[in-house]
């Protein structure tokens, strides 16, 4: 979490806002607060154990790090992403994909990502898809973009493969 909240930091505000990002619930806080691993899982265990007749009666556990939550805050804004407008919601979002796919993109350990974007386009103006789509350029990793309005992929002839998918079968679009 330390490591994309100094990647999100680095990116500073741009056309992309900036996301603070905070871990809620108990075992979350107690590994904020320096509680180690092995007193974390006794106390997890204990906790698990302890909750098991009510866990059986509600049908499903109701005690366990599943329980925690990420809350995001618009930087500038202050405001939780919960209270913001839809857009603002998406494009937080996706400053929070951009940052950890430049992260683990520079990560000599890891592969490299391949980053998966749904509909993205359809959601940004023609400035904040011009400025995905540069940097999607600029991480050099591999990524794939779906859309159904071919129009809003203009910017990215000459720079990307382009494909209809039909049915069972690919056509590469003109580039």
């Amino acid at each position: 979490m330390d490591a994309l909240r100094a990647e999100i930091a680095a990116r500073g505000e741009g056309i992309f806002p900036r996301a603070d990002l905070t871990l809620l619930g108990s075992w979350e806080q107690a590994a904020g607060a320096g509680a180690g691993a092995d007193e974390l899982e006794a106390n997890l265990a204990a906790a698990l154990a302890a909750a098991r007749p009510r866990d059986q009666a509600a049908g499903r556990p109701l005690v366990g790090p599943h329980r925690g939550d990420l809350l995001v805050t618009h930087h500038a804004k202050g405001r939780p992403a919960a209270e913001c407008s839809t857009g603002e919601q998406k494009v937080l979002i996706l400053n929070l994909v951009l940052a950890q796919a430049a992260r683990l993109s520079r990560a000599n350990s890891q592969p490299n990502p391949i980053l998966l974007l749904d509909e993205v386009a359809a959601h940004l103006d023609s400035q904040r898809r011009a400025a995905l789509f540069d940097e999607i350029e600029s991480l050099s990793l591999q990524a794939f973009l779906t859309g159904t309005d071919e129009a809003l992929f203009e910017t990215l002839k000459g720079r990307a493969l382009g494909v209809h998918v039909d049915a069972s079968s690919l056509t590469a679009l003109e580039t």
